[in-house]
Formats: structure tokens, sequence, C-alpha cells
């Protein structure tokens, strides 16, 4: 039945929930991870299936996202703008802001001043490397809980070597908090295979998100040490390629899928920050890609460099619990930016040529500048990735924080 009703909200372009999203509050959480299988097609998209009763892989129901993605090729793009200082701009219209696709502007054919309510999705670390930082990590997430507004709505997730709801998207402080509380690093110490982060962020963003409109968010408290993509500071680690498995999840993937339902990451590292990445350093750095060599002799440490890649591409911030002065004031900033963000929209200009560049190769170059017509210095087809960004006119300091790219699909219906 409700793969019918699914097929029926495709055809229809509205939008269904999926199971994730249809589960009630309950004490018993569930395991998103749970009989999946990774599956990568020919043109390099990696797809998501669960076995049958008699061993079979079958590809999982398509989502309402995808079939919106194909029937409007509008582009909506999530932004924060913040004073130097980290505090949110609001009252910002619609002329204030200019779009660059490629390097081009294009004209904005949506605006969105925050008015409707945000979907946050609280992402917490339960792996036994936290374990001292357990409680502190909990009264972040019940801190931002007391700072949403209203009508805003949150769900819950947590992960160790697996990924378990406790709860999806609700607007009822009290079920949300009471998830969160059961959220417990000794309940997962049998929970054995590493910490599974970016698996996490990515069955969250792919169960919970589809079809939902507005504001989308992912709150990720962890220490960033991820034991399942194999991360280096070699950039080829974060995609397919020779020696690795192609039917995997990579990080690319997990960046492209935020990229695509344009959902901003707020990580919440519970490590040190390193010394040199200030948030004036990651501001410089917000158009080029921070896995490089550079980063090996800056002394960076990987986990560290692969959280701050995930906010840069996907927009939102990386904050450092550890530094905080306190926690209500740092978590009340980050819902405060949530409920200053705008969302602008345009239509790229259509190019039947494929693009071959891949989201790798594309962000490690530097993103083509506006020249006097307008026009990108370096165009891309428009089947593939794209720069995107975005400017305030008047606002010389303001700093737009936006997803660093968006992916045109190869599919068309």
């Amino acid at each position: 039945m409700f793969h019918i009703c699914l097929l029926i909200g495709c055809l229809l372009g509205t939008a269904v929930p999926s199971l994730a999203q249809s589960q009630k509050a309950s004490n018993h959480p569930i395991q998103l991870d749970k009989e999946i299988v990774w599956q990568r097609d020919p043109g390099g998209e990696l797809h998501v299936l669960t076995r049958g009763e008699k061993g079979s892989a079958t590809v999982s129901a398509p989502t309402a996202s995808h079939a919106l993605r194909v029937r409007t090729q509008m582009v909506a793009v999530t932004c924060t703008v913040s004073t130097p200082d980290g505090t949110a701009v609001p009252g910002l219209r619609r002329e204030d802001f200019h779009i660059l696709d490629d390097g081009a502007e294009r004209p904005i054919a949506y605006f969105d001043a925050s008015t409707q309510p945000a979907s946050v999705a609280l992402v917490i670390d339960a792996s036994p490397s936290v374990l001292r930082d357990s409680d502190a990590m909990k009264q972040a997430a019940d801190a931002l809980i007391g700072a949403l507004s209203p009508l805003d709505q949150a769900a819950v997730v947590d992960f160790s070597a697996h990924t378990y709801l406790q709860l999806g998207f609700s607007d009822v402080r009290e079920q949300i908090r009471r998830a969160v509380a059961r959220v417990n690093v000794k309940d997962l110490l049998g929970d054995t295979g590493g910490s599974n982060i970016y698996q996490a962020v990515y069955l969250a963003a792919r169960e919970l998100f589809p079809g939902r409109n507005g504001r989308k968010a992912i709150l990720l408290l962890t220490d960033g040490q991820d034991s399942g993509l194999g991360l280096t500071l070699d950039p080829s680690s974060e995609a397919p390629g020779p020696g690795r498995a192609a039917d995997r999840l990579t990080f690319d993937d997990v960046a492209r899928l935020l990229a695509e339902q344009d959902i901003q990451v707020f990580a919440v590292s519970t490590e040190n920050r390193p010394r040199i990445m200030t948030p004036e350093w990651l501001a410089a750095h917000e158009n080029t890609t921070l896995v490089n060599a550079s980063a090996r002799a800056e002394g960076i440490p990987p986990y560290t460099l692969y959280l701050a890649e995930l906010v840069r591409r996907a927009g939102g911030q990386l904050y450092f619990l550890r530094e905080t002065e306190t926690m209500a004031a740092t978590f009340r900033q980050i819902a405060q930016k949530i409920r200053a963000e705008y969302t602008i929209g345009f239509y790229p200009v259509a190019d039947a040529s494929p693009s071959t560049v891949s989201e790798a190769e594309l962000l490690r170059r530097s993103p083509p500048r506006r020249t006097k017509e307008g026009q990108p210095t370096e165009a891309l087809a428009e089947v593939g990735w794209h720069f995107l960004r975005v400017e305030i006119g008047g606002q010389p300091n303001a700093r737009v924080s936006h997803r660093a790219a968006y992916y045109v699909p190869t599919l068309r219906q």
C-alpha cells in the first residue's frame, strides 16, 4: 500500500512521506541501514537496494524528490547570511541577491525569506569514541531544540556502526527531547564495526527529507572519526577508483545527495579546533576544496578536514564543542541562522551536451570568474556538476554560506 501511495504521489508531484518519516513517536528505533545493498549504475550514480525474502536485491522505491527533480529544472539554493562575528543578517530582499551559475549571473525566479518552517535532523554520534562527550552532546542537542521556532520540526538519528532513527520529524518538543534522551553510547557498545558517520548523514538525508519544503538542515554532533569510507588526505579517497569497490558509499555520494536536496550541514566537532582552521581561514577557502596537498603540511587531522569539507560543499558552518563559552548561546546562534535562511531559485540555461567533469575534479578547480558580459570564462555543459556562488549587494562584509555546486542528472523523463 505504501508503494502504491508513493507512486500516486510521484505522478501528482506531491510530497509523500517515506517509511522513516511516517514513524510515530516510539521507544523502538528503526535501523536505517538494515539489509541495504549499495549499487552504482554505469552513469556513476549510487542506488540503495533492499534484499528480498529470497536474498535477491531489488531497487528501493523512488522518492518524491526524484520525480520533482525530473519534472522541473529550477535549482533552489538555501543561503545563510551573517556578519563577520557570526550574527545572522535578516531582512534582505530579492534584489539584494545575485546568483552566479558557472560564473554567469542568472535571473532569480524564486525568493523566500525564511517564511516556511524549518526541518532539522539531529544526527548524533553514539560510538564508543565519544563516550566522554556524550552528555555534553545531548545537552547541546537539547539547547538547539529549545532555540527552534515553534513551527520548526526536528528528527533524531543516532549512530555507531549502524544508523538508528529515534524519531521522525515532529514539532512536539517533549517528543524530540525524549528521543534525544534515548541516545546512549553504552547501549551501542556492542554495535561493533566502527563509526559510520557519513553513512548516517547519507541515510538521514535520504530517508527523512524527500518531499519536504522550506529550509532543511542537518545538525551533526560527532568527533569526525569515520571508519567506514577510508578517507585520507589523498583526494582520490573521496570517490570510487582503482583498487576500491565501486558498489560502496563514498564521500562524494554524500555531498551529492546533500546538494540534490539542498540540505545544509551544521557540524559540531567534539575535537579541538586545528590552530590554522579559524573562521577566517575557512571563509577564505570556501571556493576551493580543502582536501589537497597543503593540508598535510598544515597539520589538519583528516577527520576534521573532511567535516569542514562537507560543510563547505553543503553550506552551513563548523563549530567546536569545547571552545564554546556556553552551549546555549552557540546553539541559539545556529537556530537563529536557520531561522534567517534565505532560499533563492533560478533556472539553469539548457545545454544538450553532457559534462564529463566529476564533482571532485570540478571542486579542485577555481570557480569561473564573472566576465564583463556576465558569461563564465569556462562554460560547463548543463548535465553534470556546476559551480554556485551567491553574492550580496551593498553588504561588503557579509558572509554568505551555501552549497558549493549543484548537479543536473543525465536522466530525463
